[in-house]
C-alpha cells in the first residue's frame, strides 16, 4: 500500500500528486463530513471526478491561468475539490477566512485583484458581494448552497469532464508555478499575500513524508480542526497529510471536539495554543467536582508523570506508584482522545511547557511544531521519540535554519515563499541572499533541536533599559487555568503590567501571584486590569488566536497608562 512517500520526487504540483494518488486508491475513503445527521465519505476517486468536473465548470466560465479566485468556506469536502480544480487550470487559489469582514474582504480583493470566488455560504457571499461592490464587482461567483444570482456548485459538478485529459495537463505543471496566496493575518497592519509556489508546499510533503514514516500514518485518521484557510492546514490538512494515506475527517467545531475524538478516533489531531488551554482548564474544572482523594491522585500522577519526563529519577517505590496511578488516573484521561491518538500538534503560537508538560505528564502525546506561512508554512516539528516540549523540534529535512548574529532565526530551501504579492521592498526585506528572515528570536541546541524565544520586534525595553520577552510572560499567565487572555506592556515604562481576560468566575489576582513567584524582579507584574476578551470581531484577535498586541495596547492606552 502507497503511502505517499514513494512518488514524491517526480511530483511537481499539488493537483499532480493528488490526482495520481487517486487513480491508484480509487474506492479508499479520503474525506469525511458530518452531512444529514451523520459522517458521510468521499473516496479518492469521487474526489478526482468531482475536481475534473469543477475545472471543467470554472474553464467554461472563463476561469484561466493566472486568475487569482478567492475561496471562502468552512473545512468540508468541496474546499480541497475547488482548490485543487483552480490549482489544476492555473488560477491561483486566494484561501480566505469565513470570519473576515466585509473590510478584510476588500483589502485581499484590492491587493489580490481577485475577481471571481468560490464561497460556501448564502450569508457569507453577501459579505463578499458587498466587498466586491466597493471595487466594481465581480465577474463570477460560485456558490455551494442555492444563492441567488450566483453559479450553483452542483452546476460545476455536472460539467462533462474528461480526467484522463486533467491528468496529463497537470503532470506538465513546473513547480515554481504559483499555487496559492495566502494572506498572513499578523499581529499588527494590513495581512500581505504570501506567495506559495508548488515547490514550496511539495517541500514540506518530502519532509513530512520522511519524518513521519515510523509513525505509518496510512490508513489513519485526521481530524481537521483548524480552518482551511490557516496557513498550515491548507498545506498539510488539505494536501500532504492525505498524501501520505490519512483519511481527513472535518470537525464540527470546538464545541464538537470533546464528543468527536473518542468518536472518530483520530491518530493525529493539530491545533493551537488556546486549545489546549481550553483542554486543561476543562480537565481541572471536571476534577473539582471530585472528592478530594481523587483531586490528590490526580494531582501526584502529573507530580510523577512530570518527574519522569525532568527527573529526579523515580525511585524504587514510586516506579509501582506510578504504574498504579497510570491504571487508575492517566488511562482515563488519555480515553477522552480516543484509543489510536499518535499525536496532538500544537502550531501557529508558543505553547508553554508548562501546559504541554500537564498533558504529557498524564500520557497525552502533545508536539510542538513551528513553522510561518512564508515558508510552505511547516519549518520543524518534535517527534514522539524525540519530543523536547521547550523546543519546536528538529527542522524538516530539506530546511536549512541557523541563527542570525542579533539572534534572528533564518532559513533556507525549496519551502520559502516567492515573496509577497504586490510588494517588493518588504519582499526584499525578508528575504536575502535566498535565506528567509523570519523575525523569529530563535536558539538550536547541540541537537539541532529549534527553540523560539520570542519575535524580534516585540522584545519590551523598559525605563532601566532592561529587555523583557513579553511571551514568555504572557504563556506563563495564559497557561493559569484562571486566566484566559493576556497581553503586557512596559516599554518604556519602569515596570511591566498586564490586561488580563480572567476565566469565567475566576480570581485572575491569584494566578498573577503564582506567575510572579517564577519570574525575575525585572519581569515581575507590577499591577494588572481585567478587561473585555479579545476577538476576531472587535479585531484585537487574529484568525489564528493571536492577540494583536499593538492594537490591543492602543485599544487600552489610557488603561495602562492609569497603572502607572
Amino acid at each position: 500500500m502507497r503511502d505517499g512517500t514513494e512518488g514524491a520526487a517526480r511530483w511537481t504540483s499539488l493537483p499532480g500528486m493528488l490526482l495520481q494518488l487517486a487513480a491508484e486508491r480509487g474506492d479508499r475513503p479520503m474525506l469525511t463530513a458530518w452531512r444529514d445527521g451523520g459522517w458521510q465519505r468521499m473516496s479518492w476517486g469521487q474526489f478526482a471526478a468531482a475536481v475534473a468536473a469543477v475545472a471543467a465548470g470554472l474553464r467554461a466560465r472563463g476561469v484561466g491561468f493566472g486568475d487569482r479566485v478567492l475561496l471562502v468556506s468552512e473545512s468540508r469536502p468541496e474546499f480541497p475539490i475547488a482548490d485543487t480544480a483552480l490549482m489544476a487550470i492555473g488560477a491561483v487559489t486566494v484561501p480566505t477566512y469565513t470570519t473576515n469582514t466585509v473590510a478584510d474582504h476588500v483589502h485581499i480583493l484590492r491587493d489580490s485583484g481577485a475577481r471571481a470566488a468560490v464561497v460556501s455560504t448564502t450569508r457569507l457571499a453577501a459579505k463578499v458581494r458587498e466587498a466586491a461592490a466597493e471595487l466594481g464587482g465581480l465577474d463570477l461567483l460560485v456558490t455551494m448552497d442555492a444563492t441567488e444570482g450566483a453559479v450553483p456548485w452542483a452546476e460545476l459538478l455536472a460539467t462533462p469532464a474528461d480526467l484522463p485529459m486533467l491528468m496529463a495537463e497537470v503532470a506538465q505543471i513546473p513547480a515554481g508555478r504559483l499555487a496559492c496566496l495566502i494572506y498572513t493575518s499578523g499581529t499588527g497592519g494590513a495581512p500581505r499575500g504570501v506567495m506559495l509556489p508548488h515547490r514550496a508546499m511539495l517541500a514540506n510533503q518530502r519532509g513530512l513524508a520522511v519524518v513521519t514514516k515510523p509513525l505509518k500514518l496510512d490508513g489513519e485518521r485526521y481530524l481537521s480542526f483548524l480552518p482551511l484557510s490557516h496557513a498550515y492546514e491548507h498545506t498539510v490538512g488539505n494536501f500532504l497529510l492525505p498524501s501520505l494515506g490519512m483519511e481527513v475527517v472535518y470537525s464540527r467545531g470546538a464545541e464538537k471536539l470533546a464528543a468527536e475524538l473518542p468518536e472518530v478516533e483520530p491518530a493525529l489531531v493539530t491545533a493551537v495554543p488556546r486549545l489546549f488551554e481550553v483542554l486543561r482548564a476543562r480537565i481541572l474544572a471536571g476534577l473539582e467536582k471530585e472528592k478530594p482523594w481523587k483531586r490528590r491522585l490526580f494531582d501526584r500522577a502529573v507530580a510523577l508523570g512530570l518527574r519522569r519526563l525532568d527527573g529526579p529519577r523515580l525511585l524504587p517505590w514510586e516506579w509501582v506508584e506510578d504504574a498504579v496511578l497510570e491504571r487508575l488516573v492517566r488511562r482515563k484521561v488519555q480515553a477522552r482522545f480516543g484509543t489510536r491518538l499518535v499525536a496532538l500538534v500544537s502550531g501557529g503560537a508558543r505553547l508553554d511547557p508548562d501546559l504541554s508538560g500537564f498533558f504529557l505528564a498524564l500520557g497525552v502525546p502533545v508536539l510542538q511544531g513551528y513553522g510561518q506561512t512564508e515558508a510552505g508554512p511547516v519549518v520543524s516539528v518534535n517527534m514522539p521519540w524525540d519530543n523536547d516540549r521547550r523546543t519546536v523540534g528538529q527542522p524538516l529535512p530539506g530546511v536549512e535554519a541557523r541563527v542570525a548574529e542579533d539572534g534572528e532565526l533564518v532559513i533556507r530551501g525549496e519551502l520559502v515563499m516567492d515573496g509577497y504579492w504586490n510588494a517588493p521592498e518588504a519582499t526584499a526585506a525578508a528575504i536575502v541572499e535566498d535565506w528567509l528572515h523570519t523575525g523569529d528570536v530563535g536558539r538550536l541546541d547541540g541537537a539541532n533541536h529549534l527553540a523560539i524565544l520570542d519575535r524580534k520586534k516585540d522584545f519590551i525595553k523598559t525605563l532601566g533599559g532592561d529587555m523583557v520577552s513579553p511571551a514568555r510572560i504572557e504563556g506563563l499567565l495564559m497557561a493559569e487555568p484562571e486566566i484566559a487572555q493576556a497581553v503586557v506592556a512596559g516599554e518604556g515604562r519602569p515596570g511591566i503590567v498586564a490586561l488580563l481576560v480572567p476565566a469565567e468566575g475566576a480570581d485572575a489576582g491569584k494566578a498573577v501571584e503564582r506567575v510572579n513567584g517564577r519570574l525575575s524582579g525585572i519581569e515581575r507584574i507590577r499591577r494588572w486590569r481585567a478587561v473585555e476578551p479579545f476577538t476576531v470581531e472587535n479585531g484585537l484577535l487574529t484568525h489564528t488566536m493571536k492577540a494583536r498586541r499593538k492594537l490591543v495596547l492602543q485599544h487600552h492606552a489610557e488603561t495602562v497608562a492609569a497603572m502607572y
